[in-house]
């Protein structure tokens, strides 16, 4: 799972096993150690209609509908966004780059535009 900021926008990234656990098990959390202090980022499955948020206790927390998370994990749709007051979420399916880059993509999806590079 990755998360990206940049201003007002939070973008979770999803790998297979991360829609898969998170399909099982409803949540998943992650962390951060900045020098011994920790950056905790989550993400759980609510049953709601639509996306939200929090930053609570050096975590934050994306929540998602059960049908969004059954959705990701049964079907070929990449994501969904949503807002939260002035705050843009997403979540989406972890491709794999189309450069080659240093980090493990074994576990993302296949980049539906791999094929037309």
């Amino acid at each position: 799972m990755k998360i990206r900021i940049k201003g007002n926008s939070l973008r979770y990234r999803l790998t297979k096993s991360d829609v898969a656990q998170l399909a099982e098990e409803g949540h998943m959390q992650e962390e951060v150690d900045f020098c011994g202090q920790q950056l905790y980022y989550a993400i759980k499955a609510v049953e709601d209609d639509h996306l939200s948020s929090i930053f609570r206790e050096n975590t934050i927390i994306l929540f998602v509908p059960n049908d969004v998370i059954k959705e990701l994990a049964e079907t070929d749709k990449i994501g969904f966004e949503g807002k939260h007051g002035s705050l843009h979420l997403l979540v989406e399916k972890d491709f794999t780059c189309l450069d080659n880059v240093a980090e493990d993509q074994s576990d993302n999806y296949p980049n539906p535009l791999a094929d037309k590079k």
